[in-house]
């Protein structure tokens, strides 16, 4: 969902049905290390991705640990899609103006 990739099309590029990745997706089904390695790649995401909270902690790890939870966020993630659908700079620009100040209100007021 956060790239706007169906599970067909993933199937698709994997050489699966949508059944098989709905089944990886769920659990149902193992996903092997050359089939994982192969899905991060098509999603263009680095392997560890998959293993949340998993991973020993990086560098930066603590700041982007709230970013990935905004976005996986059913209101994160049709915030980010809606604005990258905005293709003129100075509309994107007056649009994060405006979430920066609603922000700033917020905490203000806190």
């Amino acid at each position: 969902m956060l790239i706007g990739m169906s599970q067909e099309r993933l199937g698709d590029l994997l050489g699966l049905t949508f059944q098989q990745v709905q089944k990886y997706e769920k659990g149902v089904n193992r996903i092997g290390a050359g089939r994982l390695f192969e899905i991060a790649r098509i999603l263009g995401v680095p392997i560890d991705f998959f293993y949340d909270g998993v991973a020993a902690p990086t560098e930066g790890a603590a700041e982007s640990a709230p970013v990935m939870e905004f976005v996986s966020s059913g209101e994160g993630l049709q915030l980010s899609l809606a604005f990258m659908k905005i293709k003129d700079p100075k509309v994107r620009k007056r649009v994060l103006d405006l979430v920066k100040s609603l922000a700033n209100e917020e905490e203000a007021s806190a």
